[in-house]
């Protein structure tokens, strides 16, 4: 470990070597606390390109694993440490280098902030969609690494179709470039895609170009409750079929309202079995609110409540992103799931959920990106509790099983990591996960980056 050491210090400045105990604690893991980590040997800062290559060249030459993350709020291990591993954060590489009004482009490096990037190209008139529940803290490096969606995926869609080209730095230390800055490009094999989502496995993402948008409208945001999980699932199926493009439609069941309420003070209805909320962007949000309002009643809504203006529907939107946190304060632990099914299944996968939950005696709450069929069902457990641990896991794979026996898939944005490696192979068979090995083989032959991760 000590030549480890020096040869890192070799390259980099003294403060982005920490080997201290405690400090290399709290890099062992992500925000699931629960998944399996080890204890890293260091961990490095890089703040150069050239920086990154060194510590590669170095793992590299001494055949260490390199452990790559955000600002680790993911929720599945991915960033979670292997033991003796470098941990390479890259939280310091957090310069937005170019913001292009013309091409509609923004250049960043890994550790630019969700929210901070957002904020910039919004003074220019410009828009990046991609807005995970944790924007403020998230970073770009890691949304691109998990594949990351948010909110106003439904509209917008996800990480995947903003990111243009990529600078990526391989295991052996080599920088590669990957993708374009052009509106179009289809030369060669479509690289840039297969890194989003790789959770850092094939190489070290050091530079991004982003795609923007137009600044759309500020958005009004409806909420309408449900007396049943069934009745909100036939309100999303009527809003998609009648062919509104919401700029997000997300579902809150009972359980999360009661937890929100509790953590935050909001006052959100709780006898509701599930609360809607659809927001839009459009010219004439009201309109669109007003004929989704209808829709809402006519699959049952008891009560449907448009917001007056955007002040109130910030605040129905703060609501929302505070689930996953107020869902932790319920039993101190979560095993977060990331089931995503198709919209027609939505009601369904409530459903089996909720039955899920009463079998195992446990607090289920359950959030969703309802647009898009994206669904968070959340086991709320006390970690102390042995049994109580295993009936959380087991519930957790029920619904896995449940997912994919609706059509769906495993994990829609929050990635593999540790947590779900099991059920990927499940998902894509033995086919598919040879190939999964060969392409990894070629980027990473001696197995150095993120070990352990989606398989």
């Amino acid at each position: 470990m000590s030549e480890l050491i020096e040869r890192l210090r070799d390259g980099l400045p003294p403060e982005a070597v920490l080997t201290d105990p405690d400090v290399l604690g709290s890099y062992a893991h992500d925000m699931a606390s629960f998944c399996e980590a080890g204890t890293p040997a260091v961990v490095v800062l890089p703040r150069t390109v050239e920086q990154v290559q060194h510590v590669m060249r170095t793992a590299t030459a001494l055949r260490v694993p390199v452990v790559p993350q955000g600002a680790r709020t993911g929720l599945s291990g991915a960033a979670n440490a292997t033991d003796g591993c470098i941990v390479l954060s890259l939280v310091k590489m957090d310069r937005i280098l170019r913001i292009d009004p013309v091409d509609r482009i923004a250049v960043v490096e890994p550790g630019v902030v969700n929210a901070h990037l957002s904020r910039a190209v919004g003074e220019l008139g410009l828009y990046y969609p991609p807005d995970p529940s944790s924007w403020e803290q998230c970073t770009i490096g890691g949304n691109i690494g998990t594949a990351s969606g948010g909110l106003c995926c439904v509209k917008y869609g996800v990480t995947a179709e903003y990111v243009l080209g990529l600078d990526v730095v391989l295991a052996d230390g080599r920088l590669m470039s990957t993708g374009r800055r052009t509106a179009k490009g289809v030369a060669g094999y479509d690289l840039t895609r297969l890194f989003v989502g790789s959770e850092g496995s094939l190489g070290i993402v050091v530079r991004a170009t982003l795609a923007l948008r137009p600044q759309p409208p500020r958005q009004l945001v409806l909420a309408a409750e449900f007396s049943s999980t069934a009745a909100a699932g036939d309100a999303v199926c009527r809003i998609m079929a009648e062919g509104h493009a919401p700029a997000l439609l997300e579902l809150m069941d009972r359980t999360t309202l009661r937890a929100v309420n509790d953590l935050t003070r909001m006052g959100l209805p709780e006898t509701t079995e599930a609360l809607l909320l659809a927001g839009f962007d459009t010219p004439d949000p009201a309109a669109d609110l007003a004929a989704v309002g209808k829709l809402c009643t006519a699959a049952g809504a008891s009560q449907v409540v448009p917001a007056e203006d955007t002040a109130e529907s910030e605040l129905l939107l703060q609501a929302r992103r505070s689930a996953l946190v107020a869902l932790e304060a319920v039993r101190g632990v979560t095993m977060i799931d990331d089931v995503c099914v198709p919209r027609s299944r939505l009601a369904d996968m409530l459903q089996g959920v909720a039955a899920i939950a009463d079998r195992h005696g446990l607090t289920i709450g359950v959030v969703a990106h309802a647009g898009d069929g994206n669904t968070h069902p959340t086991v709320c457990f006390d970690g102390r509790d042995p049994d109580e641990a295993r009936r959380a896991r087991a519930s957790f794979d029920e619904i896995m099983a449940l997912g994919l026996e609706l059509g769906g898939t495993i994990t829609g944005e929050h990635g593999v990591g540790v947590l779900k490696k099991e059920w990927m192979a499940r998902e894509l068979g033995p086919v598919a996960m040879e190939l999964h090995r060969g392409i990894k083989q070629v980027f990473d032959p001696l197995g150095l980056l993120n070990p352990g991760k989606l398989f």
